[in-house]
């Protein structure tokens, strides 16, 4: 495999104190061995690869996935569980500009269905996922960014919270105002994934885990793929591996995807004392204003979720830094709980493309070879719905997709070494939150 950043960033170091882990014991799935036919193979075992082998296997499709590392070790294992809007970083301008109105309310339109899809799945397949939050909360930051949010409200997307609201609304701290939509909950994204995963096998999808991916190759009938134990003939390839993808699983890829970096710490559980201390007695799960955002939300055991945005190396120092700076962030944003212990800090890799929108849809030149990816850090619904979009045209079905999201993926500069234009980009984005 030919990645883009350092062989540390695809180890145990950056996921190593990962909360979630400590909330469900992972399933333990068997190594692909020997040789194995499907009429479907699933490159990656994460919210995208678990929603399409479910979605195939109970269609009657005979469906394997092949997760190169342990279930829950990538993205979808790791994330902030926030089931909520976003899969874009396009603004609602820039997606009229861009598509229309119509395709932008057709965008729209989707990423509340993924919400809706992910929300059926847990009811469907009884799934205990810790939900909570009614919608989710996006604080301003500053003057500038609370005049935005109102126009938003009065655009219909939402209810303002003036600033001296917040403290009524449980969501005291250093912002000047906030929007509420209805539409999004929050989870945790580790029980989610396994009850998707237990579903899926439950209707006869076979999973495999510790089984990477290494080569592919066109058959006389559809394709091969090879792991270090294994030799798979499918007639149909899904390629779900989002910010962990390969340069060269398939060529096609090289230069189409940006793996960037997000940071999470979790608090020892907080007192009822030190919760109205800080004034943050919500469950709702919140974000604020800044490019270069901060996601938070007090989960179901008052222990405190905290991630950002931000993270440029990949090393064990880069690693301990980026905590750090994490922890400065929070302590400046909740001063009453400077004192209150991080338990657990990770990091793992979000995924962006250079149209800033997600896409679904075949490999040019690949027959029978489809990829989903890239949901710029909101990946558990739209995720979701990308594999149940991707299950469809395995079965040759329409998708249902916006066209937004079938628009072909451009090349970023620089190829391999694209990486180089992010710390630019971030120090423009960091001046525009100012």
């Amino acid at each position: 495999m030919r990645r883009i950043f350092s062989e540390y960033a695809y180890g145990d170091g950056p996921r190593a104190g990962c909360w979630w882990d400590e909330t469900i014991a992972a399933p333990d799935w068997p190594v692909a061995a020997g040789d194995i036919r499907a009429d479907v193979a699933i490159i990656g075992g994460g919210f995208t690869g678990m929603s399409a082998a479910l979605h195939l296997a109970e269609s009657g499709v005979s469906v394997a996935v092949f997760e190169a590392k342990a279930p829950g070790w990538g993205a979808s294992g790791r994330n902030g569980g926030f089931c909520c809007l976003g899969g874009s970083k396009l603004s609602d301008a820039q997606k009229r500009r861009r598509y229309g109105a119509e395709g932008a309310r057709a965008f729209d339109d989707a990423e509340r269905e993924a919400v809706a899809l992910v929300a059926s799945l847990i009811e469907r397949h009884l799934i205990s996922a810790d939900t909570h939050s009614h919608g989710e909360t996006q604080l301003a930051h500053n003057a500038r960014a609370m005049d935005a949010l109102r126009r938003q409200a009065d655009a219909g997307h939402g209810r303002v919270h003036e600033k001296h609201e917040l403290a009524t609304e449980g969501l005291n701290g250093e912002f000047l105002g906030g929007l509420t939509s209805d539409v999004g909950f929050a989870l945790n994204p580790r029980k989610y994934l396994f009850g998707l995963a237990a579903a899926a096998a439950t209707s006869g999808a076979r999973l495999f885990q510790s089984s990477p991916v290494n080569r592919i190759e066109q058959g006389a009938r559809g394709h091969i793929l090879h792991t270090p134990k294994a030799r798979i003939k499918a007639e149909t390839v899904l390629i779900c591996t989002n910010g962990y993808s390969s340069e060269d699983m398939p060529p096609w890829l090289a230069g189409r995807y940006m793996p960037a970096q997000s940071s999470v710490m979790v608090t020892r559980p907080l007192s009822e004392a030190e919760l109205q201390a800080q004034g943050w007695t919500s469950d709702q799960m919140a974000y604020d204003t800044r490019n270069l955002l901060h996601y938070f939300r007090l989960m179901p055991d008052r222990r405190f979720l905290f991630g950002m945005r931000g993270g440029l190396l990949t090393s064990p120092r880069a690693e301990a830094g980026i905590h750090a700076r994490l922890r400065r962030h929070f302590n400046a944003m909740f001063p009453a709980w400077t004192g209150v212990e991080a338990t657990n800090l990770w990091s793992g890799m979000v995924c962006l493309t250079r149209g800033l929108m997600p896409y679904v849809g075949p490999v040019p030149g690949t027959p029978g070879l489809f990829a989903g990816l890239a949901y710029h850090g909101n990946g558990v619904a739209m995720g979701t719905y990308s594999g149940r979009a991707l299950a469809r045209l395995a079965l040759g079905s329409d998708p249902g997709l916006p066209h937004a999201m079938k628009t072909p993926l451009a090349r970023f500069p620089l190829g391999r070494f694209r990486r180089a234009i992010m710390p630019p980009v971030y120090l423009v984005l960091g001046f525009g939150d100012l």
